[in-house]
């Protein structure tokens, strides 16, 4: 059995058999940060609030859904071509590069509002945005920046959830982070702590089964190819008449 069937697999055996009424999942989007120390490379993690009614108490990465501004300010660069390609395969409701742009920017804003971390260049701007977040954002002197970062999975909330998302998933290596705040001055307390964790203690902490799946294929993808091999196969994993897929783009 190959590691990519062996993630299905493992995905169809949590297949909810719920019935609850059908949400048409949203757009969201994660980043995950990659940092080598001594040696050992580390993922930017965070535990979610025991009282939260999606994912509740569990080790995520910072992420969540595309607002309306996310399409609307402008990054200092844009992903390379061959990412945004990828980003526009099968999206839902009305395919652009606006929208795939807002894909990552909603991943920039996410990791800045639950981890207090800004991804981007340094520098003084003009850019203003009628999004408190963004404009904290950019008060800060911080312009987003879109290049080096990698598009890795999509994934969609299966049915029956009380919250559906279609994530995708994105991966930068931490040399591209500009700033991180205080834990005292993270904008919002959707995270309890941040933590760099080497990729077996990951594995080791309270997970979303889909987060293992996509911190596998990382792993998997860094030692085949590294993030800036562009032909390396995007899983997208989604449920379809009662079966968790993988297809490739």
């Amino acid at each position: 059995m190959t590691e990519e069937t062996e993630m299905v697999e493992l995905l169809n055996k949590r297949i909810s058999t719920n019935n609850a009424a059908y949400y048409r999942p949203r757009d969201a989007a994660t980043l995950i940060f990659l940092r080598r120390d001594g040696g050992k490379l580390r993922v930017l993690m965070g535990k979610r609030h025991d009282d939260h009614k999606f994912l509740p108490g569990k080790f995520v990465f910072p992420g969540g859904r595309v607002d309306f501004a996310d399409c609307r300010v402008k990054p200092q660069d844009d992903f390379p071509k061959a990412v945004l390609e990828k980003l526009l395969k099968d999206m839902k409701r009305g395919t652009s590069v606006h929208r795939a742009r807002g894909l990552g920017m909603a991943a920039i804003r996410e990791a800045f509002e639950e981890a207090g971390v800004l991804y981007g260049i340094s520098q003084s701007n003009t850019l203003s945005s009628r999004s408190s977040a963004w404009q904290k954002f950019l008060d800060l002197g911080v312009t987003p920046s879109l290049s080096n970062m990698r598009y890795i999975a999509r994934a969609i909330t299966p049915p029956g959830r009380p919250r559906r998302f279609d994530t995708r998933f994105f991966a930068a290596d931490a040399s591209g982070i500009a700033r991180t705040l205080d834990s005292a001055d993270v904008p919002t307390n959707e995270l309890l702590e941040r933590r760099w964790l080497t990729f077996d203690e990951a594995m080791d902490v309270d997970l979303p089964l889909i987060t293992q799946v996509v911190l596998k294929h990382l792993k998997t993808r860094l030692n085949d190819a590294g993030l800036d091999d562009h032909d390396y196969p995007t899983p997208f994993y989604f449920q379809e008449r009662g079966k968790f897929l993988r297809v490739e783009h």
